[in-house]
């Protein structure tokens, strides 16, 4: 019987860092012989990818929170049904730049949407698919949107207030003390070696629980 493979999620406001770590990670992984499967969040499909382009389009800034929320989750769908859920199945690691977090983060406490709502539709759209360890890169939302403002045009949440993204950061943090067994929250302020150190102390315990 095929081991089951594990499920890591990297969360993080604007600027954390999460493209540098998970470059790093997924090459620590690979040397320490897993099979890995790296996905994106909204994307990783290529229904996801192209909901991913209608969502951070800048042209589209009349979307709603509503539309927002439901779009997220239908790519999310997909992803877990096309590529998540098989990959695990067969004993492949998964990373993924965001999950379900991101919702209850950017659309629930940035956009206002109820946290219940949120949730119905994660018991839905997910299939009771959760992480195994989520790495949540935190900093001050000044010091990420600064880092941000150097990687070019900004997308269409990237255009939001520095009040929207606090809230953002707030719920985050709120998720990581409420769930500690699955979150580890790193100091993304940190150097990206630090960062990565980091995420690799915290990642070691799921060799154990895969053997």
């Amino acid at each position: 019987m095929t081991q089951r493979g594990r499920f890591i999620s990297l969360e993080g406001g604007e600027g954390a860092g999460k493209s540098t770590l998970l470059a790093g990670l997924r090459d620590h992984l690979v040397a320490r012989g897993v099979t890995l499967l790296q996905v994106r969040e909204p994307g990783g499909t290529p229904l996801g990818e192209s909901i991913r382009a209608i969502v951070l389009d800048p042209a589209h800034s009349s979307i709603s929170a509503e539309s927002e929320l439901l779009l997220m989750f239908a790519a999310r769908a997909q992803l877990v049904r096309e590529r998540i859920a098989p990959a695990l199945d067969a004993g492949q690691w998964v990373l993924c730049d965001r999950y379900v977090d991101a919702s209850y983060a950017y659309q629930g406490g940035g956009r206002g949407q109820p946290m219940e709502r949120i949730a119905e539709l994660e018991r839905w759209a997910c299939a009771g698919l959760k992480p195994d360890m989520t790495l949540l890169l935190d900093l001050p939302v000044s010091t990420g949107r600064a880092r941000a403002a150097g990687r070019g045009a900004a997308d269409r949440i990237e255009t939001e207030a520095d009040a929207f993204f606090e809230r953002v950061r707030e719920t985050y943090r709120a998720r990581a003390q409420n769930e500690p067994q699955r979150f580890r929250v790193i100091d993304a302020s940190a150097s990206p070696d630090k960062v990565l150190q980091a995420a690799i102390a915290a990642t070691e315990h799921l060799f154990e629980a895969a053997a």
